[in-house]
């Protein structure tokens, strides 16, 4: 990969998922070449729904301090988008224009604001383009 990439949450949750051992080692690839790469990021609405996904839904939740420490390691080295004003009316018109919920135009609006010329999300149209930005479901 050479272009930037943006991870949504789904990503990390598979990342801790033994049940889907195929998912597992494909999220992990991501992030990790995330991490050492540079490209991949994510934005603080993806480290608030994953860090409440582990704490909460988890099989066996996510201990405090083990979330403190993926936080510092994996989760804020990866942070790249905070929100502002142009962020949400981003959102806002990507919702208008696609009817996707707030939340995934919100994780639109974000790849758009980082830059990146891939999604990888499974929530999302495969292989559909919105203002640049390719969403590809990366367990397909």
């Amino acid at each position: 990969m050479s272009a930037k990439y943006f991870i949504d949450t789904n990503v990390f949750v598979y990342s801790f998922d033994a049940q889907a051992p195929e998912k597992k080692a494909r999220s992990m690839r991501l992030i990790q070449e995330g991490l050492t790469t540079g490209l991949g990021i994510i934005s603080t609405q993806v480290i608030q729904e994953f860090l409440n996904v582990a704490t909460q839904k988890f099989v066996t939740p996510m201990e405090i301090e083990h979330s403190k420490l993926y936080l510092r390691q994996v989760l804020n080295p990866l942070c790249h988008v905070y929100p502002d004003l142009a962020l949400y009316e981003s959102c806002l018109e990507i919702q208008a224009k696609t009817r996707y919920s707030f939340y995934d135009s919100l994780i639109l609006a974000s790849a758009l604001k980082g830059d990146c010329s891939v999604l990888y999300s499974e929530d999302l149209q495969d292989g559909q383009e919105v203002r640049g930005v390719k969403i590809i479901n990366p367990y397909q």
